[in-house]
């Protein structure tokens, strides 16, 4: 599975694909199989027929014989000598998740899909399931047959299965997507590299195992309904996969539960719209001051407590609070100066104290006021009430001081202004810089018309945007 991702444990920004040399496959559908010497050649037939008249990029077909014991391997090797776009692997395993893991991993393909051998999905859809892969939009896509406008034929027994173990999934892993076991999927090959390594199952559970950790990482899942119709010879052994999934999703949901999953280098930065790029970092920002404040905040008002405690002796109730509330708000300016807004030197530290003391002034009317609702001044109040009435009157001050901080004292660093430019870009110089007078020989000259995509066809099938 060889990708582009960039050194380091987090996933890049999601981007379109870029334009493939011609002939290179830009979507690799596996087939998983075992046993399915009847079956296997008309689907391949089909699939690469749709494929070849359909499909605007170039593709291979990859046939993943789960160690049949049939002419299966035969059949197999027959159409990857026949069909340049298939190619046949064989593992001496058997399980759906592992022929997937196996055959993906060795892919160069970007964007990996699989199907079902009976081809139940409409291969209409294959297109709309891989277009947002394709695009960057979306991480990874997935068929759906619960789908309010999907077109179902199966009878009764499959339908409450799958309905049934979807509740299931919602109700115990919280999973949001509709079906977790269509055999329609598709995966970006740089996601993949990251996902499949943390998931363990090598069965019929793979699918949901794959699902629920993306989902819970933050990662974009696409839905298309699909047109379904069921396999009256399918082999699937409802009430043994059932048990396996049972036994899936209590793993799962202890992982999840105990934080044994490093999920995190699946997060995805946003993309390259300098407006998503600008938002993710004012969010990172406040979110940064926030925890800075909180901690000092804590830190500050312990001080005031202390101080409030030694002064109140021989200052009394008024005069302990405004003197411990002064010392703590010089202090508290100075912490938030340089641990929560990063401001650093002496250059305006003077003035940045005084816009404190207005705060401090706020904080003081607030306190003083409440004190002052109290009855503290005639001494009918006890000590206890005095510090919790104190407390209250310091957090509901807490807000308004961080307003004040953020948008008056210390304005975000990185707005561009006369005095200081945004990070990354150059401030303005102080005097025009003359420029040299045009050379008439070179402004004469025509310019170049700009060099335009253009698209190829190969044979086979094989149509490659350029």
């Amino acid at each position: 599975m060889r990708t582009d991702t960039p050194p380091g444990d987090a996933l890049p920004a999601r981007e379109h694909l870029p334009a493939a040399p011609a002939g290179a496959p830009v979507l690799d559908v596996t087939i998983p199989v075992y046993n399915e010497e009847q079956d296997l050649a008309p689907c391949v037939h089909r699939l690469h027929d749709h494929l070849t008249r359909t499909f605007p990029y170039g593709f291979r077909i990859t046939i993943a014989d789960n160690a049949s014991t049939d002419r299966t391997p035969q059949i197999a090797a027959g159409l990857a000598a026949r069909i340049p776009e298939v190619r046949s692997f064989r593992l001496e395993e058997k399980g759906r998740g592992r022929a997937l893991r196996a055959v993906w991993a060795h892919s160069d393909a970007p964007v990996l899909a699989y199907m079902d051998v009976d081809l139940s999905t409409g291969l209409n859809a294959l297109l709309p399931l891989v277009a947002p892969l394709i695009s960057g939009h979306s991480d990874l896509a997935i068929g759906s047959r619960l789908a309010r406008t999907s077109r179902v034929v199966r009878g009764p027994k499959r339908e409450f299965v799958s309905r049934a173990y979807n509740v299931i999934l919602k109700s115990s892993l919280s999973a949001r997507f509709s079906d977790a076991q269509c055999g329609f999927k598709a995966v970006r090959a740089d996601v993949a590299a990251k996902l499949l390594p943390m998931v363990e199952d090598t069965g019929w559970f793979f699918d949901t195992e794959m699902l629920v950790l993306a989902e819970r990482a933050g990662l974009r899942i696409h839905e298309v309904p699909v047109d379904w119709v069921d396999d009256p010879d399918s082999r699937v052994h409802i009430v043994r996969t059932a048990v396996d999934d049972l036994k899936g999703v209590w793993r799962v949901g202890r992982a999840l539960a105990t934080g044994a999953l490093p999920l995190e280098r699946l997060a995805r930065p946003l993309g390259d719209d300098p407006r998503e790029t600008e938002a993710a970092r004012g969010a990172g920002r406040l979110v940064r001051q926030v925890a800075g404040f909180c901690g000092v905040g804590v830190l500050s008002t312990l001080f005031y407590l202390l101080l409030y405690a030694l002064f109140r002796g021989g200052l009394g109730a008024q005069g302990a609070n405004a003197a411990a509330l002064l010392v703590s708000a010089v202090a508290n300016t100075a912490a938030n100066r340089r641990l929560t807004f990063g401001v650093r030197g002496r250059g305006r530290a003077v003035r940045h104290q005084l816009q404190g003391l207005v705060v401090f002034a706020v904080g003081l009317a607030l306190t003083s006021g409440s004190l002052a609702a109290l009855g503290t001044a005639t001494g009918n109040a006890s000590h206890t009430a005095e510090l919790a009435v104190l407390v209250a009157a310091n957090l509901a001050a807490t807000v308004l001081r961080f307003l004040l901080l953020r948008a008056w004292v210390f304005p975000d660093r990185a707005a561009p202004g006369p005095e200081r430019a945004a990070p990354g870009v150059a401030a303005a110089p102080a005097a025009p810089v003359p420029t040299p007078a045009p050379d008439p020989v070179a402004s004469s000259a025509p310019t170049p018309p700009s060099t335009l995509p253009t698209s190829t066809t190969t044979t086979s099938g094989e149509r490659t945007a350029r």
